[in-house]
Protein backbone atom coordinates (compact mmCIF):
# COMPACT_ATOMS: atom_id res chain seq x y z
CA UNK A 1 0.00 0.00 0.00
CA UNK A 2 1.35 3.43 -0.93
CA UNK A 3 1.80 5.87 1.96
CA UNK A 4 2.38 9.51 1.08
CA UNK A 5 3.43 12.51 3.21
CA UNK A 6 -0.15 13.29 4.23
CA UNK A 7 -0.67 9.71 5.41
CA UNK A 8 2.67 9.99 7.22
CA UNK A 9 1.55 13.12 9.09
CA UNK A 10 -1.72 11.46 10.07
CA UNK A 11 0.04 8.29 11.25
CA UNK A 12 2.69 10.18 13.20
CA UNK A 13 0.03 12.24 14.99
CA UNK A 14 -2.19 9.23 15.79
CA UNK A 15 0.72 7.31 17.27
CA UNK A 16 1.21 10.09 19.81
CA UNK A 17 -2.50 10.47 20.58
CA UNK A 18 -5.10 8.15 19.06
CA UNK A 19 -7.90 10.29 20.50
CA UNK A 20 -7.33 13.14 18.05
CA UNK A 21 -10.54 14.15 16.29
CA UNK A 22 -10.96 14.39 12.54
CA UNK A 23 -10.95 18.18 12.92
CA UNK A 24 -7.62 18.09 14.76
CA UNK A 25 -6.13 15.68 12.24
CA UNK A 26 -7.38 17.81 9.36
CA UNK A 27 -5.33 20.73 10.69
CA UNK A 28 -2.23 18.55 10.93
CA UNK A 29 -2.72 16.99 7.49
CA UNK A 30 -4.01 20.16 5.78
CA UNK A 31 -7.10 18.31 4.55
CA UNK A 32 -10.82 18.44 5.25
CA UNK A 33 -12.12 16.23 8.08
CA UNK A 34 -13.97 14.12 5.47
CA UNK A 35 -10.76 13.55 3.51
CA UNK A 36 -8.98 12.56 6.72
CA UNK A 37 -11.73 10.02 7.49
CA UNK A 38 -11.38 8.52 3.99
CA UNK A 39 -7.62 8.18 4.48
CA UNK A 40 -8.08 6.59 7.91
CA UNK A 41 -10.54 4.10 6.45
CA UNK A 42 -8.04 3.23 3.68
CA UNK A 43 -5.15 2.90 6.16
CA UNK A 44 -7.20 0.57 8.36
CA UNK A 45 -8.46 -1.49 5.41
CA UNK A 46 -4.87 -1.80 4.15
CA UNK A 47 -3.73 -2.97 7.63
CA UNK A 48 -1.33 -0.05 7.98
CA UNK A 49 -3.26 0.83 11.14
CA UNK A 50 -3.79 -2.52 12.87
CA UNK A 51 -5.36 -1.30 16.12
CA UNK A 52 -6.19 1.60 18.38
CA UNK A 53 -5.10 1.04 21.98
CA UNK A 54 -4.64 2.75 25.30
CA UNK A 55 -1.45 2.00 27.20
CA UNK A 56 -2.37 1.00 30.75
CA UNK A 57 -0.03 1.10 33.70
CA UNK A 58 0.37 -2.48 35.00
CA UNK A 59 0.89 -1.13 38.53
CA UNK A 60 -2.39 0.78 38.39
CA UNK A 61 -4.34 -2.41 37.69
CA UNK A 62 -2.61 -4.58 40.29
CA UNK A 63 0.10 -6.18 38.15
CA UNK A 64 3.27 -4.41 39.36
CA UNK A 65 5.73 -7.17 38.40
CA UNK A 66 6.84 -7.14 34.78
CA UNK A 67 9.32 -9.69 33.48
CA UNK A 68 11.20 -10.18 30.25
CA UNK A 69 11.53 -13.90 29.57
CA UNK A 70 13.61 -15.67 26.95
CA UNK A 71 12.35 -19.11 25.99
CA UNK A 72 14.25 -21.87 24.22
CA UNK A 73 12.21 -24.69 22.74
CA UNK A 74 13.24 -28.33 23.01
CA UNK A 75 13.65 -28.42 19.23
CA UNK A 76 12.67 -26.24 16.32
CA UNK A 77 9.97 -27.78 14.20
CA UNK A 78 6.93 -26.13 12.68
CA UNK A 79 4.40 -27.95 14.89
CA UNK A 80 6.12 -27.00 18.14
CA UNK A 81 6.66 -23.39 17.06
CA UNK A 82 3.05 -23.00 15.90
CA UNK A 83 1.73 -24.61 19.09
CA UNK A 84 3.82 -22.28 21.25
CA UNK A 85 2.72 -19.22 19.24
CA UNK A 86 -0.92 -20.21 19.86
CA UNK A 87 -0.29 -20.56 23.58
CA UNK A 88 1.29 -17.08 23.67
CA UNK A 89 -1.73 -15.56 21.91
CA UNK A 90 -4.21 -17.12 24.35
CA UNK A 91 -2.37 -16.36 27.60
CA UNK A 92 -3.51 -13.05 29.12
CA UNK A 93 -0.45 -12.64 31.39
CA UNK A 94 1.75 -12.34 28.27
CA UNK A 95 1.61 -8.74 27.08
CA UNK A 96 3.95 -9.19 24.12
CA UNK A 97 5.58 -12.16 22.44
CA UNK A 98 8.31 -12.24 19.81
CA UNK A 99 9.64 -15.18 17.79
CA UNK A 100 13.33 -14.28 17.44
CA UNK A 101 16.65 -15.40 16.00
CA UNK A 102 19.75 -16.14 18.04
CA UNK A 103 20.35 -18.28 21.10
CA UNK A 104 16.73 -18.18 22.24
CA UNK A 105 13.54 -18.84 20.28
CA UNK A 106 11.04 -16.47 21.89
CA UNK A 107 11.10 -13.33 24.03
CA UNK A 108 8.04 -12.59 26.16
CA UNK A 109 6.90 -9.65 28.27
CA UNK A 110 4.80 -10.92 31.17
CA UNK A 111 2.97 -9.11 33.98
CA UNK A 112 2.21 -10.58 37.40
CA UNK A 113 0.49 -9.57 40.64
CA UNK A 114 3.48 -10.70 42.74
CA UNK A 115 6.56 -12.90 42.58
CA UNK A 116 4.48 -15.75 43.99
CA UNK A 117 1.99 -15.19 41.16
CA UNK A 118 4.85 -15.23 38.64
CA UNK A 119 6.20 -18.48 40.13
CA UNK A 120 2.75 -20.07 39.76
CA UNK A 121 2.65 -18.87 36.16
CA UNK A 122 6.08 -20.33 35.39
CA UNK A 123 5.07 -23.72 36.78
CA UNK A 124 1.87 -23.74 34.73
CA UNK A 125 3.13 -22.22 31.49
CA UNK A 126 6.81 -23.24 31.26
CA UNK A 127 7.63 -26.16 33.55
CA UNK A 128 4.60 -28.25 32.59
CA UNK A 129 5.26 -27.76 28.86
CA UNK A 130 7.43 -30.56 27.42
CA UNK A 131 8.19 -28.44 24.33
CA UNK A 132 10.23 -25.96 26.42
CA UNK A 133 13.89 -26.70 26.96
CA UNK A 134 14.58 -23.72 29.23
CA UNK A 135 13.53 -20.18 30.05
CA UNK A 136 15.37 -17.26 31.62
CA UNK A 137 13.69 -14.43 33.48
CA UNK A 138 14.74 -10.82 33.86
CA UNK A 139 12.65 -8.75 36.27
CA UNK A 140 11.93 -5.25 35.01
CA UNK A 141 12.95 -2.70 37.63
CA UNK A 142 11.53 0.39 35.86
CA UNK A 143 9.45 0.87 32.72
CA UNK A 144 11.41 3.70 31.13
CA UNK A 145 9.42 3.84 27.89
CA UNK A 146 6.33 2.04 26.70
CA UNK A 147 4.54 2.32 23.41
CA UNK A 148 4.12 1.15 19.89
CA UNK A 149 5.08 4.30 17.97
CA UNK A 150 7.12 3.65 14.85
CA UNK A 151 9.28 6.52 13.55
CA UNK A 152 7.76 7.89 10.36
CA UNK A 153 10.10 10.02 8.28
CA UNK A 154 7.50 12.27 6.64
CA UNK A 155 10.20 14.13 4.64
CA UNK A 156 11.21 10.85 2.96
CA UNK A 157 7.67 10.11 1.74
CA UNK A 158 6.29 11.28 -1.59
CA UNK A 159 3.76 14.10 -1.89
CA UNK A 160 0.13 13.14 -2.34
Amino acid sequence: MHIDRIDGRILAALQLDNRLTSDQLSEIAHLSPTAVQRRLKRLRAGRVIVGDVSIVSPKAVGRPITTLVSVTLERECAQIIDRFKRSIRTTPEIMTGYYVTGETDFVLVITSKSMDDYEDFTRRFFLENPDIKCFKTMVIMDRVKSGFAIPIEVDELEDA
